[in-house]
């Protein structure tokens, strides 16, 4: 199976999955379909997985120029800005009944970032106004309620006034903050000054997240980046998540290349906010090879990408060999990177890398097409299967299992290899 083939899986299969949970009736999408394919038309809807969505058909759109996908685009958005933001403490809420009505008002910071990438994806498919000003309105939530000295909180009560647990510290650590959210405020703020390349504000936050996530959070001596910290950017807990150090080496590579675009567009930043840019684009790119050979080594058993791992660092690694959807998503698209960045130096010591990149990104892809595609009609992918190929009972959607990952890297594959 190629890489090539993205585009026609893109369009059989993951795009008519979810346009079938479109809910006409009380808008949005349907948040919950079984292992058994069966939709729960009255389950909780997430924002999150909304947001998801959002970005999702803005995106298609803009790669497939198919009309219809536009429609989809313009009813999820719709239902985000009628019902997810709180029009009393600002920022969008975590949960949503059936009918649109808050089941959780937790602010997470995740939650406002991937509300920034989607309303920013919306606003360059379409041009509408309100879109980047309800992305700027969230940009402003988390840069005001959100950090503090040493980096970005994770959660609070409605008002923003009281720290809560996070949903992303869902691993039984306690953290005060985590990478996993400072990536994806690097993917919702890289995706809005996208959208508007002259903003000073967002590309000095995003010059703060770079170096916070090079300087606080990647460890050289392991080559990876650690998940949970206290508030001071303190390790609290020994995983190697193999899939966020995949998706991160393309994403903060993505996010070096914005911040750097801007710069040299003119953005209105003095020479001390270039200089500072520049120099985290420069860190940036340094470790993002790192971290994709490293995954390589160790998650890559020839077939698939394993989970994560727990204890290497102190010497007693214990492997999770579960293939979960978005981890061997991330992991085409990071392999793909990888092996484009090693081929752009015209280096000929950097062939054997190159080859062996492009390689694992195949084999990745074959896995999914041959195993974590559920073949029955009107099904899309498997959220994870076991070691021995076998799919495990979980839900084919609901907040969190979205066409974000495994849509996104059939965008991905078409952008790079056309």
């Amino acid at each position: 199976m190629s890489l090539n083939d993205a585009e026609k899986h893109l369009r059989n299969v993951i795009i008519p999955y979810w346009n079938s949970l479109k809910d006409d009736e009380n808008g949005g999408f349907y948040g919950y379909k079984g292992f058994d394919l069966a939709v729960d038309e009255k389950a909780d809807k997430g924002v999150i997985l909304h947001s998801r969505i959002l970005w999702f058909y803005s995106n298609c759109y803009m790669m497939l120029k198919d009309p219809e996908l536009k429609g989809y685009a313009d009813h999820a958005y719709a239902f985000l800005r009628e019902h997810a933001f709180d029009k009393d403490n600002g920022g969008i809420f975590w949960m949503l009944t059936y009918d649109g009505t808050p089941a959780d008002t937790t602010k997470n910071a995740y939650n406002q970032a991937f509300g920034i990438y989607a309303l920013s994806s919306y606003y360059r498919a379409t041009g509408c106004a309100e879109a980047l000003r309800l992305a700027y309105h969230l940009f402003e939530c988390i840069e005001a309620y959100c950090t503090d000295a040493a980096g970005y909180l994770e959660a609070f009560t409605a008002d923003w006034k009281k720290p809560v647990e996070s949903a992303i510290c869902d691993q039984g650590v306690v953290a005060d903050k985590s990478m996993n959210t400072l990536l994806h405020l690097v993917e919702g703020y890289s995706g809005l000054l996208t959208a508007d390349s002259e903003s000073r504000a967002v590309a000095a936050a995003l010059t703060r997240l770079l170096t916070i996530a090079t300087d606080k959070m990647y460890n050289p001596n392991l080559r990876r980046i650690e998940t949970f910290f206290d508030a001071e950017l303190n390790n609290l807990a020994d995983i190697h998540s193999y899939g966020h150090d995949a998706e991160s080496s393309w994403l903060l590579d993505w996010a070096a290349d914005v911040l750097e675009a801007a710069v040299k567009a003119g953005a209105p930043l003095s020479s001390a906010e270039k200089s500072r840019a520049l120099a985290a684009v420069e860190k940036t790119h340094a470790i993002t090879g790192e971290l994709a050979r490293c995954v390589l080594e160790k998650a890559f058993d020839g077939r698939a990408l394993n989970l994560e791992s727990r204890g290497e660092a102190a010497g007693h690694e214990v492997m999770n060999t579960e293939r979960v959807w978005w981890v061997e998503a991330e992991a085409v698209v990071g392999f793909v990177n990888a092996w484009k960045k090693a081929d752009a130096t015209g280096d000929v010591t950097k062939i054997p890398e190159t080859i062996a990149f492009r390689k694992a990104a195949e084999a990745v892809y074959a896995y999914i097409m041959d195993v974590m595609v559920d073949k029955r009609p009107g099904s899309e992918w498997f959220s994870s299967v076991n070691d021995k190929d076998e799919p495990i009972e979980k839900p084919m959607t609901e907040p969190w299992k979205c066409p974000y990952h495994n849509g996104r890297m059939c965008l991905e594959l078409i952008a790079r290899l056309s």
